[in-house]
């Protein structure tokens, strides 16, 4: 009975201190963002909606290849991906969401950047030798020589030590197991 007593008890402190989330359309202000902000013609880019009251939406823009099909994501608000056309000129294009085929409609822009004004990465694709990863704390040992990092004459001697005053507990251990059982 105790026990029983005691798990509500827990229950309850747990109810108090983690009070359940209600799930609600979102209701923040109503916005969009685009990912990344300054798209180039031809890229691929992700759409957040705020403000929509139901769970999928449509985001249509003069810029994008196909119409963007948005769904409830993680954290509120609906998401998308579309891809810009490759034809269309540097500038701000409007773009509308419809959310759930009502009349509820967020509006906001998509500013293609200029790709003479982007600039153009020159690192390499993959990773140039040595890659300094893992390792945790042990990582700067791959950098010093050998002879700096081992174990030099102190420590050998420590250990030597250790070793022999462990091999004369056991010997005087077990001679006084061996006096114990004569008796």
């Amino acid at each position: 009975m105790r026990s029983v007593r005691l798990t509500l008890c827990a229950g309850a402190v747990v109810a108090a201190v983690f009070p359940p989330v209600a799930h609600a359309a979102d209701t923040g202000p109503a916005g969009l963002s685009v990912t990344p902000a300054g798209p180039a013609s031809g890229s691929d880019i992700r759409l957040r909606a705020t403000g929509c009251a139901g769970r999928t939406g449509t985001a249509v823009s003069a810029a994008f290849v196909a119409d963007a099909r948005l769904t409830g994501g993680a954290g509120g608000g609906l998401v998308g991906e579309t891809r810009v056309r490759s034809t269309v000129r540097p500038g701000s294009y409007p773009v509308e969401v419809t959310c759930d085929g009502r009349t509820d409609r967020v509006r906001g822009t998509v500013t293609v950047a200029d790709p003479a004004a982007t600039p153009t990465a020159t690192a390499p694709a993959s990773p140039v030798a040595p890659v300094r990863a893992g390792g945790g704390a042990t990582a700067h040992f791959g950098s010093v020589d050998a002879h700096e990092a081992g174990p030099g004459t102190r420590q050998a001697v420590t250990g030597l030590v250790l070793a022999g005053v462990a091999a004369v507990a056991v010997a005087v251990r077990s001679s006084r197991r061996g006096q114990d059982g004569r008796d």
